[in-house]
């Protein structure tokens, strides 16, 4: 594209284009004129289409004509609506190889004993319930930079507490899905040592999850209630002296070559804008074919951001087995906003429409390019741990916080977050990589947003050139170079498991 275009057209099959500048009224593009003001990122027609008949674009359904629509009309809420799908899902018919690489690369990480390899090299304190919050709060704050500044292979003492833990079922999807969070951490390979922190009569007790995962206590392994330890207090002193224990055995770790295969990257957007789905988000594809070819793990999320575009992704499974998990979740996914009164649109949010998306299925197409073009070999549970080489997708709400949660339980060691609108998302243990899908927000949030995709719209770079930027800032980060979110602090925040099922 250059600079003198003033819309994209991303398949011939669309009934749309897509606004690169604001369109006033009376312009002529390709072969229509605009009947009004049209903002940039937004949708024209480019014919007449008739009420109740199908738009497209991508080359697939974004919704129906909730009106007549003129040609060189404003495509956006006011005139489509959105309906459930109903494909007829093919598996396997479309499956691409993996692009082999001309060399095996690496990265600098911390290998572990049981075999994992890190990106970064923490002590965690985890707790089983928001009644232990503030103790692992209060441990993690004794350990202030001048504290830790004897061990400089040790990136920081953090504490993951959350708003749940009691008052819930102790079986069934929720249970298991916090049970498999706490596990995913407990053990994550950015973890050099944990303690666990419980109130002691909570629902979600931390001898049930040693039991059912077989985790055993050690040097760099411990876990404590408060109702034992006698108190808020003395809970937090012994804490503080579990986590001293362990500094200098942490401290030990140093970097080393660790192959790219190890490497499990979460692959998140939010604050989606109508780029998204042009630059970014296939930029960022590339990148996990690139990630794949090494032997590594892309891992998709965000099941409501795949809908409407479940069945390319069927199309790409790799084996009946895979196709069929993803239409289970999806199909789950549909009960579960029925029976909460809700609707599969919901999403897009406000920004995501002010930035030119419309329906929960347009924004899809654009989400799911993320993971490229190489098979999906596996489909997770919330949290379950992603084990399957090449391209992976893990069940999930939208909601940033709660998706990147349960990613990184799954082994994610790296996050690569694309957003249009602007994200100051950012997360612990695992660093975040932000792309910026456009350079206007790449410049206005220069000190959030570490790679740009803006140049493909100037047609400066292209969606490749960009991929491979982003491929090399994985590797870098993996290597420990600094994300622009771990600059600012983020990430002490953004630990939210996803709470499934009634608060009793």
């Amino acid at each position: 594209m250059s600079q003198l275009t003033r819309t994209v057209r991303l398949s011939a099959e669309d009934d749309v284009v897509t606004a690169l500048v604001p369109l006033e009224a009376g312009v002529a593009i390709d072969g229509v004129t605009t009947a009004g003001l049209v903002p940039r990122g937004h949708k024209v027609a480019l014919h007449a289409i008739a009420q109740g008949e199908p738009v497209r674009k991508y080359g697939q359904v974004i919704g129906y004509a909730s009106a007549d629509i003129p040609a060189g009309a404003h495509v956006h809420d006011h005139n489509l609506s959105f309906r459930n799908t109903d494909f007829e899902y093919r598996f396997g018919t479309n499956l691409k190889p993996a692009p082999a690489p001309a060399q095996q690369d690496t990265f600098m990480g911390f290998r572990r004993d049981n075999g994992r390899m890190g990106t970064r090299n923490y002590i965690a304190l985890i707790t089983s319930v928001n009644c232990s919050a503030t103790a692992a709060h209060k441990i993690a704050a004794h350990f202030t930079p001048d504290r830790l500044a004897d061990y400089p292979n040790v990136d920081g003492v953090v504490a993951f507490a959350h708003g749940t833990g009691c008052g819930m079922a102790g079986s069934g999807d929720g249970f298991a899905a916090l049970q498999r969070t706490m596990w995913g951490y407990a053990r994550h390979p950015n973890h050099a040592g944990v303690v666990m922190v419980g109130l002691g009569c909570e629902m979600n007790q931390i001898d049930w999850l040693l039991e059912a995962y077989g985790l055993k206590q050690g040097p760099l392994f411990q876990t404590m209630n408060i109702q034992d330890v006698a108190g808020l207090r003395k809970t937090i002193d012994a804490g503080i002296a579990k986590v001293e224990a362990m500094l200098p055995i942490a401290n030990k770790a140093k970097r080393e070559p660790c192959p790219v295969s190890a490497l499990t990257v979460a692959l998140q957007c939010g604050g989606s804008d109508a780029w998204s789905g042009i630059t970014a988000n296939p930029a960022l594809g590339h990148a996990c074919d690139l990630l794949a070819g090494q032997g590594g793990i892309g891992l998709l999320a965000e099941t409501p951001e795949i809908y409407g575009a479940e069945h390319l992704l069927a199309e790409r499974a790799a084996t009946p087995t895979v196709g069929r998990k993803l239409i289970e979740r999806v199909r789950w996914w549909e009960d579960y906003v029925a029976r909460n009164k809700g609707s599969m649109d919901n999403n897009p949010s406000p920004g995501n429409k002010r930035g030119g998306l419309t329906t929960i299925l347009e924004k899809s197409l654009g989400a799911t390019a993320k993971g490229g073009t190489t098979p999906l070999t596996g489909v997770y549970e919330y949290a379950e741990e992603a084990k399957t080489p090449g391209f992976g997708f893990m069940d999930s709400p939208g909601y940033d916080p709660a998706s990147v949660t349960g990613q990184i339980a799954s082994g994610s060691t790296v996050v690569v977050f694309t957003t249009g609108r602007g994200s100051a998302f950012g997360s612990k243990p695992s660093p975040t990589i932000k792309v910026a899908t456009n350079s206007e927000l790449y410049n206005k949030m220069i000190d959030d947003m570490d790679v740009n995709a803006g140049p493909i719209l100037t047609g400066e770079e292209d969606v490749e050139s960009v991929g491979r930027h982003i491929y090399q800032r994985i590797l870098e980060v993996a290597s420990g170079a600094t994300t622009k979110s771990e600059a600012q602090g983020l990430g002490d925040h953004e630990f939210v498991p996803w709470q499934i099922g009634a608060v009793m």
